[in-house]
């Protein structure tokens, strides 16, 4: 890629606003409407705090799974249209699972879910997809990740939970290198127990349950500038091993300061898996 270039762009990193929620007692909540209707609807009390994004390029390789919580890799993909859901789960499901179980060493790797997304107002409307989320958050909590297990899989989940398994999330590009509204990832070990506040995340089908975070003046955040097509941000929103630092990975997208006028929307897909370990 770009990535002399990006760089040499943002050499330190940037400046820029994201959004924490606050605690103020009131039940957090984030609603997705049934299919067909791309609109979501929050409840919460939220405050934009400008904290220092880090430009991970130059650092890339010091990135641990297990330790930071997430790894920045080259990944050329052979997908040529994210939109075919045929393609995806021909092409890009397997290639995926053989990515996690490589970077995490997982002896099982289920894909369970994806969510492409576009800051784009039209195509999200023409393809149905996601918007980027520009709050900090973490998909799954301390209850909703075994549950998860649970309810994915009903037949095995005694055995399964009685092992350390975790959920691993692949984003990317899909088309253009992100110029704008790029994912910011916040290093694990900068976040504390008390940052966790847990919201209802509500489906048409189920009722599930995320963190969304509140604001830490000593939380380390990163990004990958230009992130292109043929590279990918592994990162870690659950794991049931509690003696390692990288079980939850905050994360969000946010509006970049020094991203062009004339940039083209984000186009992003992100993968979640079950990563299982041991026979």
């Amino acid at each position: 890629m770009t990535q002399n270039v990006a760089t040499i762009m943002n050499p330190d990193g940037i400046e820029a606003d994201l959004i924490y929620a606050v605690d103020t007692g009131e039940k957090l909540v984030n609603q997705t409407m049934p299919a067909g209707d791309m609109s979501r609807v929050l409840t919460g009390t939220y405050e934009h705090h400008r904290m220092h994004i880090r430009n991970g390029r130059p650092d890339r390789d010091q990135f641990i799974l297990d330790v930071n919580g997430f790894e920045f890799v080259d990944h050329p993909t052979k997908m040529n249209d994210f939109f075919d859901a045929e393609e995806l789960k021909a092409v890009y499901y397997p290639e995926i699972m053989k990515l996690v179980a490589e970077r995490s060493g997982a002896s099982r790797v289920e894909i369970f879910d994806h969510t492409l997304r576009s800051g784009d107002g039209k195509t999200r409307q023409e393809k149905l997809v996601r918007e980027p989320v520009k709050s900090a958050h973490n998909d799954y909590t301390e209850n909703s990740g075994p549950r998860r297990v649970r309810e994915l899989f009903p037949d095995e989940a005694d055995e399964l939970l009685k092992k350390r398994f975790s959920i691993i999330q692949v984003w990317r590009a899909i088309r253009n290198p992100i110029q704008a509204d790029p994912l910011t990832i916040c290093d694990s070990r900068s976040v504390a127990k008390d940052d966790f506040l847990t919201a209802e995340r509500r489906y048409p089908h189920r009722v599930g349950e995320t963190y969304r975070m509140a604001h830490n003046p000593g939380h380390e955040w990163y990004y990958f500038p230009q992130m292109a097509k043929d590279e990918a941000l592994v990162f870690k929103v659950f794991d049931s091993d509690t003696s390692i630092s990288g079980r939850f990975t905050p994360h969000t997208s946010f509006t970049d300061p020094t991203s062009p006028p004339n940039a083209p929307p984000r186009e992003s897909i992100e993968m979640r898996a079950l990563a299982f370990y041991g026979d």
